[in-house]
C-alpha cells in the first residue's frame, strides 16, 4: 500500500491549501484515512479522519477551521484548512488503516507533505 501526499506550500497566516493524498496497492478494503502532523520537536498528532462510511472526527485545535473528505472510488483523501496560523506550519502525514485480503488491517504512512505558514 502507496499512499502520497501532495499539496503542501509555504502560504500567508490567515491563507488556505488543500492537501491530498491517494493511495494505491492491492488490498481488500480501506477502513478509515485520516491527516496527522509533526512539527520539529514536537510529537506527531492526529488531525482529522473519516471512517469508510464517512463519519468524521477531528481534533479539538482545528475549531472548524479544517474540513476532512474522502473518495472511497478514487482512494483518495483530502483536508481543507483555512484560516491557517503559523502554530499550523508542520510536516503533514496522511494515514489509512488498511484492511489486507487476508483479513488483518495495518497502518500506512505517506511520506509527509511540508506546510510552512509565514506569519
Amino acid at each position: 500500500v502507496h499512499l502520497v501526499e501532495s499539496g503542501g506550500n509555504l502560504v500567508q497566516a490567515g491563507g488556505s491549501l488543500r492537501l491530498s493524498c491517494a493511495a494505491s496497492g492491492s488490498f481488500f478494503t480501506i477502513n478509515a484515512m485520516g491527516w496527522y502532523r509533526q512539527a520539529p520537536g514536537k510529537e506527531r498528532e492526529f488531525i482529522a479522519s473519516v471512517a469508510n462510511g464517512g463519519i468524521t472526527t477531528y481534533a479539538d485545535f482545528v475549531q472548524g477551521r479544517f474540513t476532512i473528505s474522502r473518495d472511497n472510488a478514487a482512494m483518495t483523501v483530502d483536508l481543507q484548512m483555512n484560516s491557517l496560523e503559523s502554530e499550523d506550519s508542520a510536516v503533514y502525514y496522511c494515514n489509512a488503516d488498511v484492511e489486507d485480503w487476508n483479513g488483518p488491517s495495518n497502518d500506512y504512512w505517506g511520506q509527509g507533505t511540508q506546510v510552512t505558514v509565514s506569519s
